[in-house]
């Protein structure tokens, strides 16, 4: 878990930090992942065809796609903070736009504006808080700020509908748009940018891409994208076409179940620092998703009850992993690399999400539930093989980054410099 460095201080700021970045992270995911809330009024409104709203709701997530690794880019060059900051701010304006327009075309173009601004968040917001915890309690803090999906989708869930209803489109805009103008604040007050070495003090940190690693764990976490989006994109129409259930009694199932996902991703972090390693954490879960994902397959082909427990176990394992990678990808980055290679591990893991709703239910309906599931269980394999543990263990998942006394001697005697597990806690065991 080398590469990158960090400075914790000994006053709760990080944990400040922490909170606005997570804030902030919600504060985007809300519309970002939470415009299918709006569908409903999206096609009373506006007229639209179930396909046309679909587009509106992709909009923001090809806005993420294009601008994720430019975003890392600058990040790494100017700092965290601000990158949020502007980010946010141009997300939130280009929403209050957006509820002005009823034109499909021009909502989508300024949808995907808006996405490409929230964009920083994902690209930063990492950075922003792995800077400022050791590799000690580093995957608890960035399991924390992961949990921003869910509850942000939760946010959008609970407020959007009924603001909708009540005033329209353009006031569930300028709702999310005030919610992203609002954490921009937060974040520009509040968060600060972790010390950095001075310039010119030490050499740039070398090439990650030059060695497999960095490689490898992109694609293993993109695999481990697959299982987390059939068990989230299927499960509710699963429960109710299939299992005969009551869609409120299915909905209010799988709000518990994504609370319970954002609790796991917290406690792999947890793991992860305990053991001092992350991608043997992740290879596990990755050995527990194919195994939760076949039993949903065979308890669908047999009709057994098990099914149901299956995927609410799903909702929780698929997702436990995701902060364990990023963390994973910004320690064997390093800090010159580390904006870039979290907006790589982001832009992969979007494209993997985009696609597998669409193609797994291609399956689905040709083959049914329990092909789909078992198609599903193939990909978790595959992020078994490739997770690159070896690495990790024997030192060469990242360049040696050497800027510690660097960055201690620059910053204030408060400050004191965070550095691989191996130099901090000994050999992993």
């Amino acid at each position: 878990m080398s590469g990158l460095v960090a400075s914790t201080v000994a006053s709760p700021r990080r944990w400040l930090t922490l909170a606005v970045g997570l804030l902030a992270q919600a504060a985007t995911c809300a519309f970002l992942y939470g415009l299918p809330m709006l569908v409903p009024q999206l096609r009373s409104e506006l007229g639209l065809s179930l396909s046309s709203a679909g587009a509106v709701v992709a909009a923001p997530g090809l806005g993420l796609l294009l601008t994720l690794i430019a975003w890392g880019a600058v990040a790494d060059r100017f700092g965290e903070r601000w990158v949020i900051v502007a980010g946010m701010g141009a997300a939130g304006a280009l929403l209050v736009w957006a509820g002005r327009l009823d034109s499909v075309a021009a909502l989508c173009a300024v949808l995907a504006a808006a996405g490409a601004g929230a964009a920083s968040v994902n690209a930063a917001s990492g950075r922003l808080v792995l800077g400022w915890f050791a590799p000690h309690e580093r995957g608890l803090a960035m399991g924390i700020r992961q949990t921003g999906q869910p509850l942000g989708v939760a946010y959008a869930a609970l407020v959007l509908p009924p603001v909708a209803h009540h005033g329209g489109l353009h006031a569930a805009f300028e709702v999310a748009a005030a919610t992203c103008l609002l954490f921009a604040v937060l974040v520009g007050v509040l968060a600060q940018d972790p010390p950095r070495g001075a310039r010119g003090s030490r050499p740039p940190d070398r090439h990650p891409y030059r060695v497999p690693t960095l490689w490898r764990l992109h694609a293993a976490s993109t695999m481990l994208v697959v299982p987390q989006f059939a068990v989230s994109g299927f499960s509710m129409i699963y429960l109710v076409s299939v299992r005969h259930w009551d869609p409120t009694a299915a909905g209010r199932l799988l709000f518990c179940a994504q609370l319970l996902g954002a609790a796991g991703r917290i406690g792999s972090g947890v793991w992860s620092d305990r053991v001092h390693s992350r991608l043997r954490p992740m290879r596990q879960l990755a050995v527990a998703a194919t195994l939760i994902m076949a039993a949903a397959a065979l308890g669908d082909r047999f009709d057994a009850g098990w099914v149901i427990a299956a995927l609410v176990l799903g909702a929780v394992i698929t997702v436990a992993d995701n902060g364990l990678a990023f963390t994973a990808v910004a320690e064997i980055a390093g800090p010159a690399w580390a904006g870039r290679a979290l907006g790589a591990q982001n832009t992969a893991q979007n494209i993997a999400a985009t696609l597998t709703p669409p193609l797994l239910a291609g399956v689905i309906a040709s083959h049914g539930y329990s092909v789909g599931f078992a198609v599903a269980a193939a990909f978790p394999i595959l992020a078994i093989a490739l997770t690159p543990v070896a690495a990790e263990r024997t030192g060469r998942t990242a360049p040696q980054d050497t800027s510690a006394s660097t960055v201690s001697s620059s910053s204030s005697p408060r400050h004191e410099s965070a550095v691989a597990p191996a130099e901090s806690h000994g050999p992993n065991p």
